[in-house]
């Protein structure tokens, strides 16, 4: 079984990869593409902000 800190580090690498690809979606105007991955980026925030992550550095959709 993980340890929390294996569970943060994944839902970290998670987050990260997310905004990537949001980033490119909202680059190429492709909106339903960046919609879905909004509930993601949403979904893994909570679960960070829940673990007590600062999301202050990583976070470069700030929604």
């Amino acid at each position: 079984m993980p340890t929390s800190l294996e569970v943060t580090k994944s839902a970290i690498d998670d987050f990260k990869k997310i905004q990537k690809y949001m980033l490119l979606a909202k680059k190429e105007n492709a909106s339903e593409t960046y919609a879905e991955l909004k509930d993601e980026y949403l979904a893994l925030k909570a679960i960070l902000n829940v673990s007590g992550v600062n999301l202050t550095d990583i976070d470069k959709i700030k929604e």
